[in-house]
């Protein structure tokens, strides 16, 4: 951190006048950085700003004005903070006319600020030992402290005072920050220093703690690692100065636990445990506000966990298994609601007991979509585009429910296109087939409603997905599925999802760019110079 050398300090005058310090609320000093030199210059001397120039005022009636003489002079500190040409006394001074008070002298500038500053602690005339601290920042501070009271806080100077007990002076070089310094010195003096650190803010307590650290004064330690586990911590790059700050200690011995509890658990299984339960809470809700909020919240923190830190494989797999898990839950609570509504008799039931039915499809779809949502971006769907394939049972149920009931359903399906259609699950072949055979014509039958009723419907979003998830099929099968949405479309009109993208390339590659046939008649003009010349 700094170079110590041992050095006497040779007595002569420091080239220092009017250094303007702050005390502390325990009495002792504490040595401000350049900026604060300069700012406590300027309000020390108001005379040395310029005044804008005014016309004189045309009243006959002045202020008389007032002797700088009579003016109260600022009260004394109790410690003494002085350069070696300070010494003279108030009455040596030469008295302070009118007119040189008057006189407006050039503004300071940075150059010309005080290099040096003494600082005694303690009382005055007892101090036994000097440290001199020279900064980066071009100035030094010369510290008149006490043997006794270092070497009790600190075992760094404890180990520099064993070494010669007669040692008169200490000289640290290249100190990073002596505005610190001094304070942390400061502190030893300090009775109650949970007091003296209570209106800091985290960055200045950080600075603390480094220097407590370089001089081993455990005391100061403590109380900046009691301060941190207290205060609350602004905003992500301060929580991460914090931590990194503690765990550099964390090897040292020094109880840094109580700090360190805020961002991990002693649980081995709290993400996952806490996560489970977070989904279960959500997934069981009845209040939409709440659930749609929480949902949106849950959605975007596991993104962010899922950009930032790569996961441990086991971990992802538990979690994805905990995700299926309330998938197949939520499928069969679905299954059971379709079969309950498919009944003849359901229709003929009065409103009151219809409602909750078709509330809680409602509910459980969104359910569905959202954990579908979250194995998306985990990059784990394709095992669910495999369970929804599969519901042929849920497929027939599901045309012999209103629209209004079922419409929900249809989302799930359009959501599995836009993936495919995007690269963002990899199914094989025969899930994407049996997925189109499963759902496409059902997604077609609510597509009048998906579009009027569903305000999160992207209409040209699905229509690429569906197209785009066809063309991955065999070229037979895209025919298939092409000309059967075809005479859907010449039916319908609008109130279908226009493919007219995708049965273009499907045009092309049947009929106009038989890549197959033309493959050999290619190799062949490649391969035989004669047809080249003709």
């Amino acid at each position: 951190m700094a170079d110590i050398r041992v050095s006497r300090v040779e007595p002569g005058p420091t080239k220092i006048k009017n250094v303007p310090i702050a005390v502390t609320p325990e009495g002792f000093w504490c040595c401000p950085s350049p900026v604060v030199f300069q700012k406590s210059l300027k309000t020390q001397n108001p005379l040395n700003k310029p005044k804008p120039s005014s016309p004189p005022p045309k009243t006959n009636a002045q202020k008389k004005p007032v002797p700088v003489t009579e003016r109260r002079p600022p009260p004394a500190p109790s410690r003494s903070v002085v350069s070696d040409d300070q010494q003279c006394t108030d009455s040596e001074r030469p008295p302070v006319s009118t007119s040189a008070a008057t006189e407006r002298a050039p503004r300071p500038k940075i150059e010309n600020l005080p290099r040096k500053v003494a600082i005694e602690f303690g009382e005055p005339g007892t101090c036994d030992l000097k440290v001199v601290l020279f900064g980066k920042q071009g100035f030094c501070v010369k510290l008149s402290v006490h043997k006794d009271v270092l070497k009790e806080k600190s075992s760094f100077f404890a180990d520099k005072l064993s070494e010669q007990s007669g040692l008169p002076s200490l000289q640290i070089d290249d100190c990073e920050d002596v505005e610190i310094y001094v304070e942390t010195v400061g502190l030893m003096y300090c009775k109650e220093m949970k007091q003296r650190l209570m209106k800091q803010s985290v960055s200045r307590i950080l600075r603390i703690l480094k220097i407590a650290e370089y001089l081993g004064f455990t005391t100061c330690i403590q109380a900046c690692l009691e301060f941190l586990e207290a205060v609350p911590w602004v905003g992500e790059e301060e929580e991460e100065k914090v931590v990194s700050t503690v765990l550099r200690l964390q090897g040292e011995s020094i109880g840094v636990n109580p700090v360190l509890k805020r961002v991990s658990s002693d649980i081995s299984n709290a993400p996952k445990d806490t996560l489970s339960h977070i989904i279960e809470l959500v997934l069981k809700s009845n209040e939409e506000r709440g659930r749609r909020e929480m949902k949106s919240i849950v959605l975007k923190l596991l993104r962010e966990n899922n950009n930032s830190l790569p996961s441990h494989a086991g971990s992802a797999d538990m979690c994805n298994e905990m995700i299926y898990r309330s998938c197949r839950d939520c499928l069969d609570s679905i299954s059971c609601l379709f079969k309950q509504a498919a009944e003849p008799e359901f229709e003929n039931k009065p409103n009151n007991e219809r409602e909750p039915v078709v509330k809680h499809i409602t509910l459980q779809a969104d359910n569905l979509s959202w954990l579908l949502e979250i194995l998306v971006d985990k990059q784990a769907a394709d095992e669910f585009a495999v369970m929804w394939a599969n519901q042929q049972e849920l497929s027939i149920l599901h045309a012999k429910l209103p629209i209004v009931s079922r419409y929900h359903i249809s989302c799930i399906s359009a959501r599995l296109y836009v993936g495919i259609g995007r690269g963002e699950l990899l199914p094989s072949k025969d899930t994407r087939q049996l997925l189109l055979q499963t759902w496409l014509q059902p997604l077609i039958n609510d597509y009048t409603w998906l579009q009027h009723g569903c305000r999160s419907f992207d209409r040209k979003l699905v229509e690429e997905g569906i197209g785009r998830t066809i063309l991955t099929l065999p070229l037979e099968d895209q025919q298939s599925i092409l000309l059967s949405w075809l005479g859907t479309f010449l039916k319908t009109g609008d109130n279908c999802p226009n493919l007219q993208r995708a049965f273009e390339v499907w045009w092309r590659r049947t009929f106009i760019r038989p890549y197959v046939e033309g493959q050999g008649n290619v190799t062949f003009s490649e391969s035989d110079p004669s047809t080249l010349s003709k």
